[in-house]
């Protein structure tokens, strides 16, 4: 059976020239012409977004979002990730995607442990057998309910930059549990390249 997923992320849409977008917002606000035809130089959107996120100024970030293709998360990692309600997701369906040798996460922890490592590959084995059975017996909507949170699942997922922020913030910490943790790091290196004056190291301090 296979035996491991890895976890791939992936940005595949976002709003063109997001911190333009939020800059030019952000003027608005301060600004007793129109921004219709407003022209801001690099520097000008560095210091708005700046003056937006220490002001608190948070809503200019609500225009601008983005959209993220996520592989290789247990549905433990995904059961958690759903409930950040403001997001979007689309989730892989088990009622429709039949599980073959169905591939799965296994924690570091159990990873380091030789004992521990036999004991869930047994139990992965085990499984994938009975699932096989069950899917020959009854609809897979039913053979599924014996896969575990460990089966590896898909999914995409968009959210405006004042959601992602707030995500940022709860799963980048040290405390968030571990394959969150690492799954939020992978989506901020992502939007990290393409809105650098947003989502910095820096300012996740001042996310909220």
């Amino acid at each position: 059976m296979e035996r491991e997923s890895v976890l791939k992320v992936a940005l595949i849409s976002y709003t063109p020239e997001p911190e333009l977008v939020v800059a030019t917002a952000m003027r608005q606000s301060r600004y007793k012409g129109g921004v219709i035809n407003l022209t801001l130089k690099s520097e000008d959107v560095k210091h708005l977004i700046e003056l937006a996120l220490k002001l608190g100024h948070l809503s200019v970030f609500e225009y601008i979002s983005f959209t993220f293709a996520i592989e290789g998360i247990s549905r433990a990692c995904s059961h958690q990730f759903v409930r950040h309600r403001l997001f979007a997701f689309t989730q892989q369906s088990q009622r429709y995607v039949k599980e073959r040798n169905f591939p799965f996460i296994i924690p570091e922890t159990v990873k380091k442990n030789s004992e521990a490592e036999k004991v869930f590959i047994k139990a992965m084995e085990y499984i994938a057998g009975a699932y096989d059975k069950l899917s020959a017996l009854v609809p897979i909507e039913d053979a599924r309910f014996v896969l575990p949170n460990a089966t590896e699942t898909k999914i995409v997922a968009t959210a405006n930059a004042r959601e992602l922020m707030h995500f940022f913030k709860l799963r980048c910490d040290e405390h968030a549990q571990w394959e969150i943790r690492r799954m939020a790091k992978a989506m901020f290196e992502e939007v990290k390249k393409v809105a650098p004056n947003i989502f910095s190291e820096s300012n996740l301090k001042l996310f909220v």
